[in-house]
């Protein structure tokens, strides 16, 4: 039983770290929105995603969640007509990342829902390991 609960441990905290990761990430995506280029006609801030992969810890046998892969999202950036703007382009169109602001903050939402389902179940781990040393010294 023991080993059981450290297993939940290992991975509940693998999730964790994972999750952490996907929240920079996103924090990362949300601070840059706005941002263009520094340069007239260069390419601004280009959205990022994580992809998570499950990773099989052979000491101890426990699937673990890690990072895959943060990758670039090759959707198309905005584009604004603003010729006065220092970032537009030959054709007076400034090129504005592709970042939605709401879609970083549903996908925040889902990372934080995800990062307190694991640390609650680190708690209830800890809890039951607790528990069951409490038993053992009675």
């Amino acid at each position: 039983m023991q080993n059981n609960l450290i297993n939940s441990l290992s991975a509940s905290s693998s999730g964790l770290k994972a999750e952490g990761l996907r929240m920079r990430i996103i924090a990362e995506n949300l601070a840059n929105a706005e941002s263009t280029s520094t340069t007239p006609g260069g390419l601004p801030y280009r959205r990022q995603v994580v992809t998570f992969a499950d990773e099989l810890d052979k000491a101890s046998g426990v699937n673990l969640v890690q990072v895959d892969k943060v990758l670039y999202d090759p959707t198309e950036f905005r584009r604004k007509y603003d010729p006065g703007h220092p970032s537009a382009g030959p054709d007076g169109y400034v090129l504005l990342p592709n970042v939605n602001a709401l879609t970083e903050t549903m996908d925040m939402r889902a990372a934080q829902r995800s990062y307190e389902a694991n640390l609650n179940a680190i708690e209830v781990s800890r809890m039951m390991l607790m528990r069951t040393i409490d038993l053992l010294r009675s």
